[in-house]
């Protein structure tokens, strides 16, 4: 469909839209101190904070894997009581200001939490830790990766699912050999917004974790903390994570467009799988 077969008026609109967005990105470019944008980006404690983030935002991501696959497969793949309240209550951190659910986190893991005395009792203290900021992080950026996720699951069905079954594959090779190949676009991209989500993440991490350098004080803390000090290291530390995001949007969209049946990948198990999958053999697991 070309441009052309659109009303004017929405075109415009669209412009307009798309200008809200870059102006103040361009803003932010033009107050850039360029000839010491180096030494700005390079001070011990951008670098601390930079690399802080990475490593916590990586382990966020990590755990968003392990905890959202399973999750976005049991919510769309079984139907149970509660279901939709429990679809509510995963994706609530997506409306709920960070703020709160930072004081959540500290409610539970906190020394006096609900489960922070246990941990305290054994000489664990996670709350105002580098393990905090990773939970913290995790708490916000996990429901991006269940509801990309379970949308693809939902989208793509279960017929394919239903024939490796039909010839005999167990539950496990299902999972392995159709389910996770035919959705690993989806997959891939909700673990790089995941990503994204947990290397901008601000007031959960500074009400659950704090904010100390080397230790809790990621990027975005050090941007607000340099913005009072230092507008010009402010800016230039932005100017990072905007490419960063930049980055990561870019191949989330790339990983989005990726289609394993475009590629000519193998989603439902031949006669050449005789080894793995047998008809007269089905396997439990």
């Amino acid at each position: 469909m070309s441009y052309r077969s659109l009303p004017r008026w929405l075109i415009v609109v669209a412009i307009v839209g798309a200008a809200f967005v870059v102006l103040p990105l361009a803003g932010m470019v033009l107050r850039v101190d360029w000839a010491n944008f180096l030494p700005l980006i390079t001070s011990e404690s951008s670098l601390d904070a930079l690399g802080l983030s990475l490593r916590t935002s990586l382990a966020a991501t990590a755990l968003c894997i392990v905890l959202g696959v399973p999750m976005a497969l049991v919510l769309a793949r079984t139907r149970f009581w509660g279901q939709k309240v429990l679809r509510s209550l995963v994706l609530l951190p997506l409306v709920l200001p960070p703020v709160v659910g930072g004081l959540a986190l500290l409610s539970t893991f906190g020394r006096r939490g609900l489960l922070g005395q246990t941990f305290d009792a054994f000489g664990i203290q996670l709350a105002f830790s580098t393990t905090a900021v990773v939970l913290a992080q995790t708490f916000v950026a996990l429901p991006f990766l269940v509801l990309s996720l379970e949308g693809a699951l939902r989208t793509v069905g279960t017929r394919y699912e239903a024939v490796g079954a039909t010839l005999g594959a167990s539950p496990s090779t299902v999972l392995r050999r159709i389910t996770l190949p035919l959705v690993l676009p989806a997959l891939l991209s909700g673990a790089v917004l995941s990503f994204a989500r947990a290397l901008g993440e601000f007031g959960a991490t500074l009400t659950f974790a704090g904010s100390l350098q080397g230790t809790t004080r990621t990027l975005p803390l050090e941007i607000y903390l340099q913005r009072e000090t230092d507008p010009d290291a402010a800016v230039a530390l932005s100017l990072v994570l905007v490419v960063v995001a930049i980055v990561v949007v870019a191949v989330a969209h790339q990983a989005g467009e990726a289609s394993p049946l475009r590629r000519g990948r193998r989603l439902v198990p031949d006669a050449q799988d005789s080894a793995d999958i047998r008809p007269v053999e089905r396997r439990q697991s």
